[in-house]
């Protein structure tokens, strides 16, 4: 019967190994989540380029690298004056990569 119990657990790990930018490494993505809530980021992009604001995501690939999603998640903090610290800028932009982008690089 435990042989069967180590092949779901052995692709578990496999997902679980997946690539991932070394900016993102260790970034709390449940921080990230909350503070996508909290600072409304959804509406702000909504109101930049109407629909559901998804379309603010991979413009025409103006945002073609990990480095550059997360200086883009730190222009935002700069402009609106969000007040986050580096930690949480890393996890906005992870949650982001994990969601939209899907850089391993």
């Amino acid at each position: 019967m435990h042989k069967y119990l180590a092949i779901p657990f052995f692709m578990l790990g496999s997902v679980a190994g997946a690539q991932v930018p070394h900016e993102f490494r260790g970034a709390d993505l449940k921080l990230g989540e909350k503070l996508i809530a909290e600072s409304k980021c959804v509406a702000c992009h909504q109101q930049k380029v109407g629909g559901d604001g998804s379309a603010i995501y991979k413009p025409a690939g103006r945002i073609n690298t990990a480095g550059y999603l997360r200086g883009m998640v730190e222009q935002c903090n700069t402009e609106l004056n969000l007040g986050f610290f580096p930690e949480e800028v890393t996890a906005v932009a992870a949650v982001l990569n994990r969601d939209h982008y899907r850089f391993t690089k």
